[in-house]
């Protein structure tokens, strides 16, 4: 199929005033359909092509960290093909994303892949914004599984206002973030929210919002979910503090260095009002 013959994904998805508050509120939303039925049938093959081919190949596509054990992860699927970059760059997608911030334009950072296999062990509790050279509090990720995902099968949970807080420690994925964030969460007695998502759903959470993924429990079906990260137009690259944030500018804004805008070519605007 080509990609002028695969669904066109430019049309609005109505954001009311109560989930744009509730984004703000909460850090994170779920919302139903946000990809129908038709459009995940017709785009997913293209994403676990993509998926499978650059595990063959065991790229590790620059990253420093080694999370085979929770998930295969591809980043940038877009540039893959003309099929998967019409996915990625959806219209649709991007204006929720500005929606719910409450900007008027959004660039893309990267997309990512994440296939949790039967039997993938639970990612561990974190926060995105620890990764990323940006210098702002407008960034967000929508995550839309390709297939049913219930909670059994590694779908997300999320610490409800916890984009709020500044205090916590600055961490990567481990075992030792599982142990901090659940002392932290113990003592603060954090409400936490989970969903079951069908394919096509998503849940879209801050850059701050404290999440983690359940294990893949099922015996024989693979957790297929392809993630897309906004931030608003205008942000600047940050100094780098940590070797996750150096390294993640080099991969994902050639060419930019701090106090630049992170406006790479990697970086389209895919939303504009």
């Amino acid at each position: 199929m080509t990609s002028n013959a695969l669904p066109d994904l430019s049309d609005d998805y109505l954001i009311t005033r109560e989930q744009h508050v509730h984004y703000q509120g909460e850090g994170h939303i779920f919302l139903a359909r946000v990809a129908r039925p038709h459009e995940v049938a017709a785009y997913r093959p293209f994403i676990t092509s993509a998926v499978d081919e650059v595990a063959r190949s065991k790229d590790t596509q620059g990253r420093i960290s080694d999370y085979s054990k929770m998930f295969t992860q591809v980043t940038n699927v877009w540039r893959k093909s003309e099929a998967l970059a019409k996915f990625i760059f959806a219209r649709r997608f991007a204006k929720i994303a500005a929606d719910l911030m409450g900007v008027r334009a959004v660039r893309l950072y990267h997309d990512q892949a994440l296939i949790k296999e039967p039997g993938g062990q639970p990612t561990p509790w974190h926060q995105d914004y620890y990764y990323w050279p940006l210098d702002t509090e407008h960034t967000i990720t929508m995550w839309m599984p390709l297939v049913d995902c219930p909670r059994a099968m590694g779908s997300m949970s999320f610490v409800v206002g916890s984009h709020k807080n500044t205090a916590f420690k600055q961490m990567p994925i481990s075992e030792e973030s599982q142990r901090y964030f659940e002392q932290v969460m113990r003592e603060q007695k954090s409400e936490v929210k989970s969903y079951a998502l069908k394919a096509g759903d998503a849940t879209f959470h801050s850059g701050r919002t404290l999440h983690s993924a359940h294990a893949n429990n099922s015996p024989t079906t693979r957790r297929e979910v392809i993630t897309i990260i906004y931030y608003a137009d205008g942000t600047r690259i940050m100094e780098p503090d940590n070797e996750h944030r150096r390294v993640d500018m080099e991969v994902f804004h050639p060419g930019c260095r701090p106090g630049d805008l992170a406006a790479s070519e990697l970086n389209p605007v895919l939303y504009a009002s």
